[in-house]
């Protein structure tokens, strides 16, 4: 029971640190377009972070994503102590990547480190993960910012096109406008995907532990804490993230961060409904690297993104590492 209740500390903690970790991804460009101040932005995407329970809960009826991440790791060799390990990594390398300013994927953390943790614990034995639910999720790593991209590309030149004959000063106070819709859609899709991976974790702890039989027994106050945690992080914000996203990628306008917000926020639904837990960093990353490909390939800082695509690639594997490390030591104790 002690081990449990710890789980599901540790765990509201890595959410909180998912939301001030990825407040970037849903303010970035709203504050780099000074349409809101740093403070109204976080207060803003918080509040359609937790908005987004009520999406999933009541409008859309299910957690798909969460229980794509519990089903990662094939259920026979879930344990408590695989999944406190699986943590206790995440947890770090959010922290670290956090500090050097790096937008990585606490999705991709927290799956990761879940393997790394089961594996580790079997005596290396990679067959105790479900490749079914986990290669989506790899191969969404390539994805994720490619469609994003895409989709921004396509949003932009469309925009270009219907407003090339009107009022440059009316249309970007129009932009403005529009860009707190987008950026809410985006703090939706943002709050959703994100907040039901830490659910998928506490549910297959509690599946471990005996207390439910499956993911869809999960008791209501666990989806309903896990959202407010990530709104409560969010609102902290994460300022050195928030200075790579909006400005070192590519310089974004108001019409361009509507088509960067407005293209994350499908791709993050799209990822949703076929239950992929995508990286809302990857999605929203490719989509602002999308939006400056418009005006010129130049226009992208490609040194910056290189530098992300490297510590994308790396999460994974080293939140494994982390998780096995950490399995190492706590088996001495536990």
């Amino acid at each position: 029971m002690t081990l449990l209740v710890i789980i599901i500390i540790l765990a509201f903690i890595f959410d909180y640190i998912n939301g001030f970790h990825d407040a970037a991804n849903s303010i970035a460009t709203i504050v780099s377009t000074k349409v809101l101040t740093p403070f109204q932005a976080v207060l803003w995407a918080a509040v359609f972070n937790f908005a987004a329970f009520f999406i999933a809960k009541y409008i859309i009826g299910e957690f798909k994503v969460a229980n794509s991440v519990a089903s990662s790791v094939f259920e026979q060799f879930i344990t408590l102590k695989v999944i406190l390990c699986g943590l206790v990594a995440a947890i770090t390398w959010n922290l670290f990547t956090w500090w050097l300013g790096i937008p990585s994927s606490s999705s991709h953390t927290l799956i990761g480190g879940f393997i790394g943790a089961a594996v580790t614990a079997s005596g290396g034995n990679i067959e105790v993960i479900n490749y079914h639910k986990v290669l989506p999720t790899v191969y969404f790593i390539v994805l994720a910012p490619l469609i994003g991209m895409a989709v921004a590309f396509i949003i932009t030149l469309i925009i270009v096109n219907i407003c090339r004959k009107a009022n440059p000063y009316r249309a970007e106070s129009w932009f403005k406008r529009l860009q707190l819709a987008s950026s809410a859609a985006l703090s939706l899709g943002h709050g959703s995907n994100d907040a039901q991976k830490v659910m998928g974790i506490i549910s297959a702890a509690m599946v471990s532990a005996g207390y439910i039989t499956n993911i869809k027994a999960m008791p209501d106050w666990v989806p309903l804490a896990c959202f407010t945690c990530i709104a409560l992080g969010t609102m902290s914000g994460g300022w050195k993230i928030v200075k790579t996203m909006g400005t070192r990628i590519t310089k974004v306008t108001p019409l361009e961060g509507v088509a960067a917000e407005t293209s994350g926020a499908i791709t993050l639904f799209l990822t949703e409904h076929l239950g992929i837990p995508a990286s809302t960093t990857h999605v929203i990353t490719g989509a602002i690297m999308g939006v400056g490909a418009t005006k010129r390939l130049s226009a992208v800082r490609w040194g910056v993104t290189v530098s992300l695509l490297w510590a994308w690639v790396l999460t994974i594997p080293i939140s494994g590492l982390l998780a096995a490390l950490t399995y190492f030591i706590v088996n001495l104790f536990i």
